[in-house]
């Protein structure tokens, strides 16, 4: 049974599981679903400050919190107990093309190269890390949520904002892959 669950999942497996938690949170009353929403729930709990974004009864959404605390556990469950020590299978010309960018690892799920806490004080570190974060979060928060929350959540409630910020998405992760990141990892 262990086995089973260490190897990967197929497409057709965990696309329905992912597809299922919107009917069960709408059976539960629940219209919205996110990860980012967590911080800002966070946020209203812990800050007593006046400010209106977090002025709000953030007990309702108290689940949410809940939830990512299970992702974190999870994660460490995966990691530490259901990882496999092999390392891992990428496409050949993948290999090659990340070989001319001075990548040649894949031990792990990031290639330590880049992001590792020397690499941190590099221009190539900064921006991918430091810079990378800070837009992903405004992004987030410009977009009024993340990609789970409107890719899986939004779309399903057949939301136009939802329809917009995943085809925003979308391309901003295309154009990031294929234009920039190769001009970044050249620096």
């Amino acid at each position: 049974m262990l086995e089973w669950i260490k190897q990967p999942w197929p497409w057709y497996v965990a696309g329905p599981l992912i597809g299922l938690t919107v009917p069960l949170l709408l059976l539960l009353g629940n219209r919205t679903f996110g990860i980012s929403s967590s911080l800002r729930h966070i946020c209203a709990a812990c800050m007593p400050a006046n400010i209106p974004f977090f002025k709000y009864d953030w007990k309702k959404e108290s689940w949410n919190l809940f939830f990512a605390v299970g992702i974190l556990i999870g994660g460490f469950i995966a990691f530490n107990f259901l990882s496999s020590s092999a390392p891992l299978t990428v496409n050949p010309k993948l290999v090659q093309e990340m070989a001319g960018y001075g990548i040649t690892s894949y031990d792990g799920l990031i290639p330590q190269e880049l992001f590792n806490w020397p690499a941190l004080l590099t221009v190539k570190g900064f921006i991918l890390m430091v810079l990378g974060g800070f837009l992903v979060g405004f992004g987030t928060r410009y977009a009024g949520g993340c990609t789970s929350g409107h890719s899986i959540m939004g779309l399903s409630n057949l939301q136009w904002p939802s329809l917009v910020a995943t085809c925003c998405f979308m391309a901003g992760g295309f154009i990031m892959a294929n234009l920039i990141l190769p001009f970044i990892l050249k620096l």
